[in-house]
């Protein structure tokens, strides 16, 4: 077991090491078995945060995304934190400036998340198969830059289903509606 984690760490380490050696703009700690984003990524990238641009930290066991990540990586401009176990974001979330595409597919939100209705940059958010029933439909129609919102796989209530396509002038990716049974 500590043989694994050892070789977790490493392999962490390898991969922030190369970001900062190259000064990349894309950090990708996809797959690593994360519960937490390490702190001591923070001090190793110090001298690069402002221009990293993408970072992946999808298929890992994140239950929360710290205010400190966000603020941190204020550059960003693609999120992807599918396949972890979140259910909420980060007010700071808000402060992404450049943000126009997060991923958050296959995670424990039973919300949408609202602070993501007020980043004017996003083009595309991923919320495919999560348990969102509830949608704010309202303020997603205000966002100019979106394009793109993927709800399918959750249990979106008919009601929204119905508000939505006159509202919102984006592409919203829905599953198809289950046919009600004539008991």
């Amino acid at each position: 077991m500590q043989k694994r984690m050892g070789e977790a760490v490493a392999r962490v380490a390898r991969k922030v090491n190369d970001t900062v050696e190259n000064k990349t703009d894309s950090l990708d700690l996809a797959n690593c078995k994360l519960m937490t984003f390490p702190v001591g990524i923070y001090k190793a990238m110090r001298s690069v945060t402002e221009g990293i641009h993408h970072i992946s930290l999808a298929n890992n066991e994140l239950k929360s995304l710290t205010s400190r990540f966000v603020t941190t990586f204020s550059q960003l401009r693609e999120l992807n934190l599918a396949g972890n176990y979140l259910h909420r974001l980060p007010e700071e979330v808000t402060s992404l400036l450049h943000l126009r595409a997060i991923n958050l597919s296959r995670n424990r939100f039973r919300h949408f998340p609202e602070p993501l209705a007020t980043v004017a940059t996003l083009e595309t958010i991923d919320l495919e198969e999560n348990e969102i029933a509830e949608v704010p439909v309202e303020k997603l129609a205000t966002m100019a830059s979106l394009q793109s919102l993927n709800l399918r796989a959750n249990p979106v209530s008919p009601e929204v289903r119905l508000l939505v396509r006159p509202l919102v002038p984006f592409d919203l990716l829905l599953s198809p509606e289950e046919p009600v049974s004539k008991a």
